[in-house]
C-alpha cells in the first residue's frame, strides 16, 4: 500500500501546537518566541514523523511543478555532463525544467527541501551519498523517483548501463592484441557501477582463459586513478608487472596515465590503459585513450522518460544495453616481446 504523506497538521497533532508554531519552527522565524522545550518536540515530531516541508509533497493529481530532479555524486565527474544533457533535453522536450543537485554540496534532504520550493514532480537518483533510510524518505514524499545508473539493495527502481558488457568489450580487446597479464583499476568499493564492471572484468577473463590480474580499488577522480595505479605498479613482484589495465572509469583513467609515466613507463609500449567512457577529451590526451564508449546522454533522456509516466509506487528494473562500442585510439597495443 502506499503510504499516506505526513503533513504539517500530523506534526502539530504530535507535538501538542498549532500548525503555525510547527511552520515557523521549520522557517526558523527569528521572530518565533516559544519556550525551548516546545521547540524540541516540535523538531522531535518531525524527525519521528519524517516530514520535509519543501519536499514535493502535494498530490499530482491536481498540480504540476513541471521541475524534475537530478542529484548526482559530483559535478567533478565529467561522465555525469552527458547524463545532465540528455535528461535535460528530454525534460525540455516535455515541457519541464531539470534542477540538478550533487552529493557534494548537501544532502539528498537538504537537496530537495532547497528546489523550487519542495514542488517537484519527480526525481532521479544519480548519486545518494550516504542516505541510509533512501527509499523510505522518497516513500514519504509521494512523488515518482528512479535510480540512475545505480542500483540500492532491496530497491526495485532503477534504469542502468550494461556495465559488465562494457567491461567485457575492453578486456576482450586487450586479450585480442596478446595481453594474457591485465589488471584491473576498478572503481570506489562502494559504487554499483564498479561492482558491476568488475564483475564484466572477471567474467571476460575466466572466458578467455586467464587468472584474474590484480584488482586496485580507485576513487572516479583523476587523482584516485594516479593513487591507485602507484599502488598497482609498486606492489607488482619482479617480472609479473600487468601489461595492461582495465581501468573503471575515464576520470580514473586519466590519472592513472600520469601514474604510468611517473613510474617511468610508457603508454602504450610498457603499459596499455583503456577505460570505460568515452568523452571527447579522451580524444586528446597524450596518448589518445582508448575507451568504452557508453550511451551516457541516452540514459538521461531514457530516465526522464520513464519518470514522466511513472506511479509513485511503480516498480521498474530495466537495463539500458546500447549502443556500447570499444573506441581503439593509441593507448593500446600488442605487450613488449
Amino acid at each position: 500500500m502506499k503510504r499516506a504523506r505526513v503533513t504539517l497538521a500530523d506534526v502539530a497533532a504530535m507535538a501538542r501546537v498549532d500548525r503555525a508554531v510547527v511552520s515557523r519552527v521549520v522557517n526558523k522565524d527569528p521572530t518565533l518566541n516559544i519556550r525551548q522545550e516546545t521547540r524540541e518536540r516540535v523538531l522531535a515530531a518531525i524527525e519521528e514523523l519524517g516530514y520535509r516541508p519543501n519536499v514535493a509533497a502535494r498530490s499530482l493529481r491536481t498540480s504540476r511543478a513541471h521541475m524534475f530532479g537530478l542529484f548526482i555524486p559530483d559535478f567533478a565527474n565529467p561522465v555525469y555532463a552527458e547524463i545532465i544533457k540528455g535528461a535535460e533535453s528530454e525534460a525540455a522536450a516535455q515541457g519541464y525544467v531539470l534542477v540538478t543537485g550533487s552529493a557534494t554540496g548537501a544532502g539528498l534532504g537538504e537537496y530537495m527541501d532547497r528546489i523550487g520550493q519542495g514542488r517537484i514532480d519527480g526525481l532521479l537518483l544519480a548519486g545518494t551519498g550516504e542516505d541510509a533510510d533512501l527509499a523510505a524518505q522518497l516513500d514519504q514524499a509521494a512523488i515518482p523517483w528512479l535510480m540512475l545508473n545505480n542500483r540500492s539493495q532491496g530497491v526495485k527502481r532503477y534504469v542502468i548501463l550494461d556495465d559488465q558488457r562494457a567491461a567485457a568489450l575492453a578486456v576482450e580487446h586487450l586479450v585480442r592484441l596478446g595481453h594474457r597479464r591485465i589488471a584491473h583499476l576498478a572503481g570506489p568499493s562502494r559504487a554499483d557501477t564498479a561492482a558491476r564492471r568488475s564483475a564484466g572484468y572477471s567474467a571476460a577473463m575466466r572466458d578467455a582463459g586467464l587468472p584474474e590480474g590484480p584488482i586496485t580499488a580507485a576513487g572516479y577522480t583523476p587523482a584516485g586513478g594516479a593513487a591507485a595505479m602507484a599502488r598497482l605498479l609498486a606492489e607488482a613482484p619482479e617480472g609479473e608487472r600487468p601489461t595492461a589495465v582495465f581501468v573503471a572509469n575515464v576520470a580514473s583513467a586519466i590519472g592513472a596515465m600520469e601514474g604510468v609515466r611517473a613510474a617511468g613507463l610508457e603508454i602504450p609500449r610498457d603499459v596499455s590503459i583503456v577505460a570505460v567512457h568515452d568523452l571527447d577529451l579522451a580524444g586528446y590526451l597524450n596518448p589518445a585513450l582508448t575507451t568504452v564508449r557508453m550511451p551516457l546522454a541516452e540514459l538521461g533522456r531514457r530516465g526522464v522518460r520513464l519518470l514522466g509516466g511513472l506511479d509513485p509506487d511503480a516498480t521498474v528494473a530495466e537495463v539500458l544495453t546500447g549502443p556500447i562500442e570499444l573506441i581503439h585510439r593509441r593507448s593500446t597495443a600488442p605487450p613488449p616481446d
